[in-house]
């Protein structure tokens, strides 16, 4: 499971810790940057801006490349909402940049160093220790839901008649980039049969429900419909859409904030079988 999935909101605004981090790294390595340069009178921070635009094109480049099979078109590979990147892959390209960097202006090198430290410090450690947390079970909530038909169940429930691993679509009917998403959920449930595929919609009524599905020309099993919102603040979903992957033991391995791709959603896929 990918602890840095989790969502957050920031008043009206949704993001993932991942995100936050990111944000938080930069601003030391920027902050550790300028202290140091300001005492040779050097000024680092494009290089700093270049270093973190390379890793993130490095990342989605290695993701297209390993999942190209999952992409029909040159837009979807550049439409980064997805979420696709390669972490090794945007790792690889920073640190190769940073070191070109570091050879190539030597006097910007001492405060470079510094802001790259304090960067990859402040992402590592705290990474690690989000990580190393979410070691911990997180087992499939007992939260009660009602299907389109009337009848109460919960996620637990349904894991235990299906005895499959479970993949969790939390969203709703207003939200565009759920709608965007659904035909990709549509194939995907036709096409692995080896997994449940389960849309839990977040506060809205059947009869919406229905009219969206006829609207849309969706066919979709097990919507579920949590009408008090009670689930997001048990699994940590401050943000729609938002993807939840269980094993067949009920147990967190992967999440996915934000609208899933083929190639996205195929990858969560792989880390579940």
């Amino acid at each position: 499971m990918n602890a840095l999935n989790q969502s957050l909101a920031l008043g009206p605004l949704a993001f993932s810790l991942g995100q936050l981090l990111l944000a938080f790294a930069m601003a030391m390595a920027l902050l550790t940057g300028w202290l140091l340069g300001r005492r040779r009178s050097v000024v680092i921070s494009d290089t700093l801006i270049n270093t973190l635009l390379i890793s993130m094109v490095g990342a989605r480049l290695v993701f297209v490349l390993v999942y190209l099979d999952s992409y029909d078109s040159l837009l979807g590979m550049l439409d980064i909402r997805d979420g696709g990147f390669h972490l090794a892959g945007g790792l690889v390209a920073g640190l190769g940049y940073g070191a070109w960097a570091l050879w190539h202006h030597s006097e910007k090198r001492h405060a470079l160093g510094g802001a790259y430290t304090a960067g990859l410090l402040s992402w590592g450690l705290i990474a690690g220790g989000v990580l190393l947390i979410e070691q911990q079970a997180r087992p499939l909530p007992s939260t009660p839901m009602v299907t389109l038909e009337g009848d109460y169940t919960n996620l637990q429930a349904l894991a235990e008649e299906n005895g499959k691993p479970m993949v969790v679509n939390v969203w709703a009917t207003w939200c565009p980039p759920c709608r965007r998403e659904m035909p990709v959920f549509q194939a995907a449930q036709q096409e692995h049969d080896e997994f449940t595929f389960v849309f839990v919609n977040q506060g809205e009524q059947a009869s919406q429900i229905h009219r969206f599905m006829d609207d849309t020309d969706l066919t979709l099993d097990n919507i579920l419909l949590d009408v008090p919102n009670a689930l997001g603040p048990v699994i940590g979903v401050m943000g729609l859409p938002t993807t939840l992957y269980y094993d067949a033991q009920g147990q967190l391995v992967d999440s996915h904030m934000g609208e899933v791709s083929r190639a996205t959603l195929q990858r969560s896929l792989n880390r579940l079988q």
